[in-house]
């Protein structure tokens, strides 16, 4: 045998490399047999790996489903260790806040879980195929340093909004006041709520910027409803005619069905030159209808100082020019 033909012969089967002598026994050929590893084994756990891989990012995205699935109106089972914000009495809005607040952290774990699962697979993949994975983990570890370090806001609003849904500081429906804005809450994100304020203009709010929050919608509300009169006038009888008129709104429709507790009569808030004396009650009402009922008891009250000759306070310094 020539040397050309020495330095062409494949390499014979190691002993125990039960594919080379398969392959060998199969097709004759011992240059195939020799590449039995890399031609059949690599390939076939290659894609074990994927099929694995699949299978278990399926079944972990059925489970996250499974948990955040509300049946019956039911609490998802993902948002059950979780406290609750939100008043038991909204009933329908509420239901919609848990399935928006559970699909929101669902599609979070599912995130979370793909990048797990697929990988683990990929460096299981580069070791089969002979890789060093210590430069690629190496590599790996400073460029998220550096793209953490680049998008550091994008990560910052990211958590923020994580921990802003695991806490149910707000949802959608809730009146807030987040600092610069206050509005509505009409969609949240993991990264930017959408709020509409009273002049219907829609703010973004970055997550990651919202240092505080003022929920006006949570649990319960106040009515806070101030009515001035003049100095002349009666305190006494104004108190009376306050809490009265108050009492029978508030058993009577369309007040009756926001109102949780009876009203109270504080009575004299302040004294000033401007506004005379200054009246207050309070009544505690469902959320987020305490503007609207603040304006029905304001309405009735005026109207029943206006029959009983209750004067209100004189403004300083107003001129009538039909009078002049």
């Amino acid at each position: 045998m020539t040397d050309v033909e020495l330095s062409f012969q494949a390499p014979e089967c190691d002993p125990g490399d039960n594919w080379c002598d398969t392959v060998k026994q199969l097709t004759g050929n011992q240059w195939l047999a020799s590449s039995a590893d890399w031609l059949v084994a690599k390939p076939l756990t290659i894609i074990l790996i994927l099929i694995v891989a699949m299978v278990i990012r399926s079944l972990a995205r059925k489970l996250i489903d499974r948990l955040t699935r509300a049946s019956g109106g039911n609490i998802p089972t993902l948002l059950r260790p979780l406290r609750e914000r939100a008043p038991q009495a909204l009933g329908t809005l509420l239901s919609e806040r848990r399935a928006q607040r559970a699909k929101t952290i669902g599609s979070v774990f599912k995130s979370i879980t793909s990048v797990l699962v697929f990988g683990i697979a990929f460096m299981m993949i580069l070791a089969e195929l002979g890789v060093n994975l210590a430069p690629v983990l190496a590599s790996a570890g400073i460029l998220g340093v550096a793209v953490g370090f680049g998008a550091q806001n994008v990560v910052k609003d990211f958590l923020s909004g994580v921990f802003m849904m695991l806490e149910d500081q707000y949802g959608v429906g809730d009146v807030v006041d987040v600092g610069e804005a206050s509005g509505t809450v009409e969609a949240v994100g993991l990264r930017i709520t959408t709020m509409r304020d009273v002049n219907g203009t829609v703010w973004y709010v970055r997550n990651g910027e919202i240092l505080r929050v003022g929920n006006s919608s949570q649990g319960f509300a106040v009515a806070v409803v101030d009515v001035p009169i003049g100095y002349g006038a009666d305190v006494g009888q104004a108190t009376d005619i306050l809490g009265r008129i108050a009492t029978y709104a508030a058993e009577n429709e369309p007040v009756a069905e926001d109102v949780l507790e009876p009203p109270e009569v504080l009575g004299v808030e302040r004294v000033s030159a401007t506004e005379g004396i200054m009246l207050r009650m309070t009544v505690k009402v469902r959320p987020g209808r305490q503007w609207a009922v603040q304006r029905t008891l304001r309405a009735r009250i005026m109207e029943a100082f206006e029959d009983a000759g209750i004067q209100g306070p004189v403004v300083r310094g107003y001129t009538n020019n039909s009078e002049a």
